[in-house]
């Protein structure tokens, strides 16, 4: 199959809007035959482990790339110079920035606008929008930035802002839109980095103003606290949310996503803490042992696997380096993995570096 026909056929998957386990299986199948023929270090390594186009049956027997292999080869179908579109890591850990190629956006971005109506819009076409990031012009290569663009774009009203430039968090600026929806009783969405969530309710609080924005405002934020110098549990950090802007937890929405993927997770508010997120149709996922790569049972913890199949040119399966339990309605994250999972994907990583490098 041509890539201009897998591309062809995924869009028209995600806009199908459901897909049972037979019609998942079959996409799953031609985005990997894609893969095993135009990823050189893929085949390799899938080859290695027995896991060829004759082989393998099932999403599930699909082989998954360790996440931080990203950052020592380029896991690319199409050759990278041929890609004009990369995504890189933020390379908070050590330094070194993982890389995602791709040589067309619009299965990312159908995947995102999609995937994002459905979960954070609610009955809304378009909202005005806050944004607590930098724009996709001054990060080009961070797929938060084209996330966020996408979404001001695509939902948001002709005057929704950034809050965030060279000269730092705009607090004057977010303090004039806030006030501005607090008055006139236009729904408002924030949108941004948890860090930068945080830095701007320190600010609010600095100057004493809490806001009450009208019914139907929310907030999303994602991204954590890795690598920043400040860290703040979920269930702290969502009731400061919630007094700070007046929008109820339910509508206080987290965003798991990251750059070798191309589709996120939401959950449905974050009433309770830790919430249970969930993707489309077209990711699903398995809670695995890393040491092992068995499936552990139902409610105990192991480390995440996602399956994507909107990441087309890179690999669909990624072995996260993130802990997390399935529940019921999707898992729910627990955070960096650590201990015996730790360790398994350290070796895990090593295993793939070892059979996916050219003799």
């Amino acid at each position: 199959m041509t890539e201009a026909r897998l591309v062809e056929d995924l869009l028209a998957f995600i806009a199908a809007g459901e897909a049972d386990e037979e019609a998942f299986n079959r996409m799953a199948l031609a985005v990997f035959a894609h893969q095993f023929e135009t990823n050189a270090p893929y085949r390799r390594f899938a080859t290695q482990r027995a896991r060829t186009l004759r082989t393998v049956k099932s999403w599930r027997d699909v082989p998954a790339v360790p996440i931080s292999a990203f950052k020592d080869l380029t896991l690319s179908g199409r050759p990278p110079e041929e890609c004009p579109h990369v995504f890189m890591t933020s390379g908070t850990t050590k330094g070194v920035r993982g890389k995602s190629h791709h040589p067309t956006l619009a299965v990312y971005d159908r995947s995102m606008t999609v995937n994002f109506r459905r979960r954070f819009m609610g009955d809304f076409e378009r909202l005005r929008m806050g944004i607590l990031f930098p724009t996709e012009q001054a990060m080009p290569n961070s797929s938060l930035a084209h996330y966020l663009a996408l979404a001001r774009s695509e939902f948001g009203t002709a005057d929704s802002r950034y809050f965030v430039s060279d000269a730092g968090l705009d607090v004057d600026g977010a303090v004039e839109e806030l006030s501005r929806a607090e008055a006139t009783g236009e729904p408002y969405a924030l949108l941004g980095a948890s860090f930068s969530v945080v830095h701007l309710m320190d600010a609010l609080a600095e100057r004493g103003r809490r806001f009450a924005l009208p019914a139907g405002s929310r907030i999303l934020d994602t991204g954590g606290f890795k690598g920043q110098s400040r860290e703040m549990a979920a269930e702290e950090f969502y009731g400061r949310l919630s007094a700070a802007f007046g929008v109820p937890r339910r509508l206080c929405i987290n965003m798991y996503g990251m750059t070798e993927l191309s589709t996120q997770f939401y959950d449905d508010g974050n009433e309770a803490c830790p919430s249970v997120k969930s993707g489309p149709h077209w990711i699903r996922s398995r809670v695995i042992n890393p040491l092992t790569g068995q499936e552990v049972p139902r409610g105990s913890t192991g480390v995440l696997v996602h399956h994507d199949l909107a990441h087309f040119n890179c690999a669909s399966a990624i072995l996260t380096e993130d802990a997390g339990v399935e529940v019921e309605g999707g898992f729910q994250l627990l955070g960096r993995a650590d201990g015996a999972d730790a360790k398994g994907c350290s070796m895990a990583v090593e295993d793939f570096l070892k059979a996916a490098r050219a003799p």
